[in-house]
Order: structure tokens, then sequence, then C-alpha cells
């Protein structure tokens, strides 16, 4: 590990991790597995083919008491008007219309349940607490969150948990599994059918090993959890999210509620006269996919150029596409070359390469559609 290990944070599955094999590495101030024994490929493979278990308990979790609406001073949707039970991904942007982080709300009967970004989660209580002070903000340190993801995920759920394998696409429900209280998700990173499931830190190992033992599930990192949301076409907050970066530029548009769209004059939420703006003006640049020709990734960073040598934007993620046998990117381009088929070129260890604009999402999603 590039830093020192006793500074690290670890979640209450590192035991497990090293048992297993995993190679350990720092990330957002934990000791995290990148990959086990089978690399990133066979784990990547393994969840798009059955199903992979990621550990993702070094992410924050949060509980927000207090009127539902409240919520919506920080953020462009509509979070009054869940169901309960019902989850909804969404948005703490900024006063400059740009993005601070993503983030999952649930809604139930005496609660928002909030799921952040493991690089922000500090910055984003602070950002709660400050935006809401007639609200009860409390992060849950104590506790664990696995992901379960790929075409199997519910079939070995439902031999543990019947009434959560039933759930619909993006609803929460509070179960048990093998006897532990969890609180379940229909919801995932890796475009693929899942579940995220919540439980108290001690708990964790227990339900972990109970989901491994079923030969359908295969431990996974970092690694394959990157390449996953890669393939999806999902942002990653801090490198294609940024408090610059609009929502509308992210291709993120259908965040915005439909009564801000109506009444753009009534919204509240930071950034609201950027943000409207631009969905009638339209943005400056845009997010799209790129399929570089060749078999050298690219990576975040890499400045794109248009035909005639000039800079035209960046490359924000970059990787591998297992799926694809290729290398694949994203990144922020002129809106006038955001068309798919619109050919650029990127520099690679000092040698050109072209790069092609491709729609997204790379490898079509298999959320539930139901």
């Amino acid at each position: 590990m590039s830093a020192p290990a006793e500074s690290l944070k670890h979640t209450p599955l590192y035991s497990l991790h090293e048992e297993l094999g995993a190679r350990l590495v720092p990330f957002a101030g934990y000791a995290l597995p990148v990959q086990y024994r089978g690399g990133i490929k066979h784990e990547h493979l393994a969840t798009r083919a059955r199903a992979g278990l990621f550990d993702v308990s070094h992410m924050g979790q949060v509980v927000v008491r207090g009127a539902p609406a409240a919520l919506e001073r920080l953020v462009p949707s509509d979070i009054a008007g869940l169901a309960l039970g019902q989850q909804r991904y969404t948005l703490f942007t900024s006063a400059q219309g740009g993005v601070l982080d993503d983030l999952m709300v649930t809604r139930f009967a005496d609660r928002l349940h909030l799921v952040v970004n493991a690089a922000f989660k500090d910055i984003d209580l602070a950002h709660l607490r400050a935006g809401l002070p007639d609200c009860e903000v409390e992060p849950l340190e104590d506790q664990a969150l696995l992901a379960l993801q790929g075409p199997a995920a519910a079939r070995v759920l439902a031999a543990l948990a019947p009434e959560a394998a039933a759930l619909a696409f993006m609803k929460g429900s509070a179960t048990t599994l093998d006897g532990v209280p969890v609180l379940v998700h229909r919801c995932g990173y890796t475009g693929e059918d899942g579940f995220e499931i919540a439980m108290r830190a001690e708990h964790a190992e227990r339900v972990a090993r109970r989901l491994l033992a079923n030969p359908e599930v295969e431990p996974c990192g970092l690694g394959a959890r990157d390449s996953l949301r890669l393939e999806a076409g999902l942002c990653l907050s801090g490198a294609d999210l940024d408090a610059n970066t609009s929502p509308v530029e992210a291709a993120l548009a259908w965040t915005i509620a439909r009564r801000h769209r109506a009444a753009p004059g009534a919204a509240e939420f930071p950034g609201a006269a950027r943000i409207l703006g631009e969905l009638v003006d339209g943005p400056l640049r845009r997010r799209v996919g790129l399929r570089v020709q060749g078999r050298v990734p690219v990576r975040a960073g890499a400045e794109l150029c248009d035909a005639d040598g000039q800079a035209c934007g960046v490359v924000t993620s970059g990787g591998f596409g297992p799926s694809l046998d290729a290398p694949i990117a994203m990144g922020y381009v002129r809106t006038a070359l955001a068309t798919p088929g619109t050919r650029l070129t990127v520099a690679i260890r000092n040698t050109e390469h072209v790069v092609e604009v491709q729609a997204l999402p790379f490898v079509p999603h298999r959320y539930l559609a139901r």
C-alpha cells in the first residue's frame, strides 16, 4: 500500500478479505480489496454471468429525520413525492450549479435513509447539517454495506430472504437474512440486477460468508466494481462529477424534478438558475462514451482533440472493458462534437490514438424491469 497501513481504516470484513487472498489497497482512507486471487477480469465476468459480492462498507450511511421535502433544499429531485420504501438517485448541487456528490435516498415512515460516497461522507454530513438545521441528521457509524450484483443475485438472495428477493427495482425494506436484521435495497452500480444489504457491523462477516457459500457468488473488489460501472456508463463522483460540472452536462438531467422544469423560477435548490437554464439553452459540453481504436487504454485526465488538432475535451474515466474485450472511456466534449460516431484523437504515451464518440451505456443495463 502507498499509504501507511496503520493509518487506514478497516471495514468489518477486513479479516475475511485477508483470508480470501485479497490484494488490499488504500481507497478513501480505507484498506479495501482491489481484487482477489482470480483477478479483476474474472470477477467482472463472474458478476455479468452469475453474481459478485462487493464490500462497500466504506460508503457513508446517514439517517435524516424531519419533513422529506426539507432535503429538496439541497437536491434537484422530488423527495417529498417518494412512496414509502421507494429509493431515488439524486445529487447534492453546488451554488455554481455543479455536483458536490451523488447519493441514494430512500423514504421510510419516520426517516430518510441516505447512502453517500466514501470520499465525501464527512463533507456531505456537514453539508446536510448546515442545510437542514430543522432536521435530525445522524450518521450510522457502526454499519456494514454489501452489494450483491448480477443475474443470479435474486436467486441467491431468495434462498435466504425470499421477501427481499421479491423487491421491485429501487425499492427498500427491512427484513432478516439468515436471522440477521438487515435493510435491503434492489439497486446497485454495475448495470446488473442486484441488491445492497445494510446491517450492523457485527453481523457483516456472518452474512458475507453465508452469501459466499453459494457457488454462484464470487468475491469481488474495487477493480471489477470500477470496470462494471464504466461499462454501464455510470458516473464516478470526484472524477466524472465535480463541483463545476452540471447535471445537464453529465447527462443526469433526468434527476431534476418535473415541477422545477415547469416552474423554473420557483426552484430553490443550489445552482438552480444555471442548471435549469441549461435544460432550455443546452450546455456547452456533454458527457459521452469513447471507444478507443486499438488495445491501449486511455486514462482520466487525457486531453481530447478534434479533427483540426484543437483541444475539445477531457477524459474523466477510462480503462479496459472485459465484457467488450476493448478499452473504453468517458469524458466531456464540446456539445457540437457529442454526436455518436464523431472521431477525436487522444495522446497515449506520446502517441496519438483515434477515439470515437459512442452512446452510453457501453453494455446495456439489466435492471429488474418491473
